[in-house]
């Protein structure tokens, strides 16, 4: 099911919103969408933040809301590497998603190292935050367009994983893949079930027929008939 990105400082007007919720709906049958505060600077229109996207209305009758989460911090919201504006942004969310009929999950920036992921989703339990986690990763893809992406989207400590893989000549050739994080993470879940990651995200940098190649041959469970497992 197509979930449509609607990044607030690039729309110009409620008028161009409405548009594109309108055609959406109509022509394509979406109700869900991931809202954005979108990576640049300057508003070009009246919203500057995902929650005034959901302020405006348009998404009323939606079935699911995503949102951006940001395990390594983004300093396009907290200038000086913290997260106090981000934990008040989760906050208001999940005080959304308390009152919302649809369905809220957090969609999260791609990393390279489980930790940060673990590290941030139980701080958001230990503030309450409760809302469903879709922890980012990077299919498999070239090194050097890795490293492009993650620079370009200030991606934090786990880019040491990238970093350290390209001074490793042999596998500096080799595609990356999210074996080691994705392992770790899963591990964690079953040590914990209450742990709050509920599915991944899986970015197609390296292109979609690799990543959905990747997830066919390691999706374990999930491999099998949807009536055995989820």
């Amino acid at each position: 099911a197509v979930m449509p990105h609607f990044p607030a400082r690039i729309i110009r007007s409620k008028n161009e919103l409405t548009e594109w919720v309108t055609r959406y709906q109509a022509e394509a049958g979406v109700d869900e969408a991931l809202l954005l505060g979108g990576g640049r600077n300057n508003a070009a229109g009246p919203y500057s933040d995902s929650m005034q996207l959901v302020e405006s209305g348009l998404f009323d009758n939606f079935k699911r809301l995503h949102f951006a989460g940001h395990p390594e911090g983004n300093r396009d919201i907290d200038a000086d590497g913290g997260d106090t504006e981000l934990m008040k942004a989760l906050r208001w969310k999940q005080a959304f998603a308390d009152d919302a009929s649809a369905e809220v999950a957090l969609v999260t920036q791609f990393g390279f190292a489980a930790d940060p992921f673990i590290n941030w989703i139980d701080k958001l339990a230990a503030e309450g935050i409760r809302l469903p986690v879709h922890v980012g990763v990077a299919g498999p893809a070239k090194l050097q367009t890795l490293l492009k992406y993650s620079l370009a989207c200030g991606v934090g400590p786990s880019l040491r994983v990238l970093q350290r893989r390209a001074k490793d000549v042999t596998k500096l050739m080799l595609p990356y893949e999210p074996t080691d994080v994705l392992s770790e993470l899963a591990a964690h879940k079953a040590a914990y079930p209450d742990f709050g990651c509920a599915q991944v995200h899986f970015f197609p940098l390296g292109g979609i027929n690799a990543s959905a190649r990747w997830a066919t041959e390691n999706g374990g469970a999930a491999n099998q008939p949807a009536n055995s497992a989820e």
